[in-house]
């Protein structure tokens, strides 16, 4: 069975349910678990979202998926500069000569004959229609 993830209202609505049976005497595993929630679960919840509203929950979220995207942005950056920065001291001394011969010379991927072959079909059969 797959877990569930729940949304940052809903566990900061879940909260408060468990809050009001611990008010009313009920310990705390017996108020997680009428909730249907585990205990762990409920602390775990508790110290990530406790007291706060929904929307700051909400907003919470949204600025560690923010994080999360600029820390891999910053690794990445940092990476380019690093392996630039090895180049540059020439630790990676590549034959520029071979890349840049094979790159200009014009060879292509492609079987040389294909594109004759697929040109001269092509052209018979719009001399062949306006026969």
């Amino acid at each position: 069975m797959g877990r569930k993830r729940h949304s940052p209202e809903e566990i900061t609505g879940k909260l408060r349910e468990p809050e009001v049976l611990i008010a009313r005497g009920q310990t705390t595993p017996q108020a997680a678990r009428a909730t249907g929630m585990t205990e762990q679960t409920y602390y775990r919840w508790r110290r990530e979202y406790g007291g706060m509203k929904a929307d700051q929950a909400k907003r919470l979220k949204e600025l560690e998926r923010e994080n999360q995207r600029l820390r891999r942005a910053v690794s990445d950056l940092a990476l380019d500069k690093m392996i630039l920065e090895e180049v540059d001291r020439g630790k990676f001394s590549a034959p520029l000569a071979d890349a840049s011969r094979s790159i200009t010379c014009g060879t292509s991927w492609a079987r040389p004959d294909k594109g004759r072959a697929e040109s001269s079909v092509s052209t018979d059969r719009h001399s062949e229609g306006r026969r």
